[in-house]
Parts: structure tokens; C-alpha cells; sequence
């Protein structure tokens, strides 16, 4: 059995963001070797997020309506996390879009539904992150 690991790092323009990692993964996966497996993609960081969904920009728009609407990043005095900082809302955000995801590896591909992609959430950016890669298989 074979492992590989990559790391990505994000560095965003922006407070919020949603980026289709897909390419670096497959990227990593071409790269590996491995033809039969699974990959784990992981947010390395707190306030950010891994998931699968499709890539379309309307979704992308409720996506970002919908978490601001469960956990609004204003006002800050709203959280008692906020005490020290001023990210409680990205944290709730991260524990709705999740950590990780796990993808089979079949033939050398993403074994995925159709329409699905990997993305990068990032909720409280602006400084310099990692998503973690791992690669398992033969």
C-alpha cells in the first residue's frame, strides 16, 4: 500500500470565500500513483471547511446567505467566543460545513456523482491556511 501527502495553503483576499479545489486534488492524486483508494481532504484549520458540492454559482450565493443567516458574523458582541476575538460566527460555520470529506479512488479518478466537486470554505480569511491532502492505495 502506498501513501502520499500534499498540502495546500490559502492565503484569500477576502473574509469569506468558497474554492473549488478539485484540480489540486486530482492534481495530487496523478502525482501519488495510486489507481485503487481513497483520498482524505481536510481543513487544517478551525474556522474553515472541506465539503462536496456542486459548482455552480447560485448555490455558491444561498450557501453564503444561509450560513450568514445561522451564524451572522455581526454584531460580535453576539458571541461570548468573540470576548477574545472576533470569529465565533466562522467557527459555527465550519462545525455546519464540515472538516473533511473521503473519496474513492477508482482506476486513477475521483470516483464521484455526478455534478461533484471539492471545495475549500474559508470563513475567517485573510491569513494563511492549509487544507491537508492524504492519499491511500495501491
Amino acid at each position: 500500500m502506498r501513501s502520499y501527502r500534499q498540502t495546500l495553503v490559502f492565503n484569500t483576499d477576502r473574509r469569506r470565500e468558497l474554492i473549488n479545489i478539485t484540480p489540486d486534488v486530482e492534481k495530487a492524486l496523478k502525482e501519488s500513483g495510486v489507481k485503487e483508494g481513497f483520498v482524505l481532504v481536510n481543513a487544517m484549520h478551525i474556522s474553515a471547511s472541506v465539503f462536496i458540492n456542486d459548482d455552480e454559482s447560485g448555490l455558491h450565493q444561498d450557501f453564503e446567505d444561509w450560513l450568514e443567516k445561522l451564524a451572522p458574523e455581526k454584531p460580535h458582541s453576539q458571541y461570548y467566543h468573540n470576548k477574545a476575538e472576533d470569529n465565533a460566527d466562522a467557527h459555527l460555520k465550519r462545525s455546519i460545513m464540515g472538516r473533511e470529506v473521503v473519496v474513492a479512488i477508482t482506476e486513477g479518478a475521483l470516483d464521484f456523482g455526478p455534478w461533484e466537486q471539492i471545495f475549500y470554505g474559508e470563513f475567517d480569511g485573510k491569513r494563511r491556511k492549509r487544507v491537508l491532502i492524504k492519499i491511500i492505495g495501491e
